[in-house]
């Protein structure tokens, strides 16, 4: 099978095609899945240039998110059947081989159906980010109907879907985008405010917006200097929820404020393999798929590359300000 392999740690360079053994099912409980699909996530970047997650050697296969059909299954396989199409996050972080390949064998318990209304390249784009907003959201920010939650880079993979689903749950969003594309994007996805953050004061606006009182809920996705910024619109008794490392922080405004302040990492279920909490991703996953399904729920793919072109999408994605999702593809999709 066709593969795109990390032979080093690196640029993106260090990405090559290479013809591997197709995996085959080795316990009765796995099934074989046919990939057409593999969505780019900034974490596949990370990875590359610093090293697997796991203390595996090189070479190895990226790619946590995948979309595809099951073309076998094992003997105790209850869950699927074959030619059902599926969607999922597993792998690509060192141990299991990822989704950046033709094939992958997989436990059955770690996939979910994917959207019906759905091509593989758009199912493709979603498990991960769908599973990091809702952790950060609901798991982490406790994020109920009726209150303001600020959602940092709105335009972006995870803030898309981020937008939608507090939509969903009932809440008033305030979104920051770079651009007036991303603004018009955002609004379109149901934002209720939108701040361009390179000309606008976005905590000022946020207090302003709030009559003085902040958002009940901040959701950082860029990093330490705006986790930082952020604790000055959120609201006394909030909570600021962040995806990265805010590294060493003068906290003393936060604890004057009460803040509960939280992290979202949602690989921490595969990295300390902890089966329950991966139970619940796949509850997710069919959550989602059954909202966006029924219209409530999408997820926008702004650039579809042949698996080959796997060294651009990794630029595109380091070079930032990507609208949506960038997916590879392996076969007609």
């Amino acid at each position: 099978m066709k593969a795109i392999v990390m032979t080093a740690v690196g640029d993106a360079e260090v990405l090559k095609l290479q013809n591997l053994p197709e995996p085959e099912i080795t316990r009765a409980t796995e099934l074989k899945i046919k990939i057409h699909a593999a969505g780019v996530n900034p974490v596949d970047t990370k990875v590359r240039r610093h090293g697997l997650l796991f203390n595996e050697a090189l070479p190895a296969i990226l790619g946590c998110d995948g979309a595809g059909v099951v073309v076998e299954i094992g003997a105790d396989v209850q869950q699927f059947k074959v030619g059902d199409k599926v969607w999922y996050c597993h792998g690509g972080l060192g141990r299991e081989p990822g989704n950046y390949a033709e094939y992958a064998v997989i436990e059955q318990r770690w996939l979910s159906l994917s959207p019906q209304s759905y091509s593989f390249v758009e199912a493709a784009a979603g498990p991960l980010v769908l599973i990091t907003a809702w952790g950060a959201l609901f798991d982490r920010g406790g994020l109920q109907a009726g209150q303001t939650v600020l959602i940092h880079a709105g335009a972006g993979g995870v803030g898309h879907v981020a937008i939608q689903l507090a939509k969903l749950k009932g809440a008033r969003v305030i979104a920051t985008v770079s651009s007036e594309q991303k603004a018009d994007f955002v609004r379109g996805l149901g934002a209720d405010e939108v701040i361009n953050y390179k000309d606008t004061d976005f905590v000022a606006t946020v207090n302003e917006l709030t009559q003085g009182q902040g958002a009940d809920v901040v959701f950082d996705t860029v990093g330490a200097e705006v986790f930082k910024t952020c604790i000055a619109a959120t609201a006394h008794f909030g909570r600021l929820i962040t995806l990265l490392d805010p590294g060493q922080q003068d906290l003393s405004e936060a604890r004057l404020r009460n803040l509960l302040i939280g992290f979202e990492l949602m690989l921490t279920p595969m990295l300390r393999d902890l089966a329950s909490a991966r139970d619940q991703h796949v509850a997710i996953l069919k959550q989602c798929a059954q909202w966006i399904d029924q219209g409530h729920l999408k997820l926008h793919v702004s650039k579809v590359l042949p698996l080959e072109s796997a060294i651009e999408a990794h630029q595109l994605i380091e070079a930032g300000h990507t609208i949506g999702k960038i997916v590879l593809t392996h076969s007609a999709s």
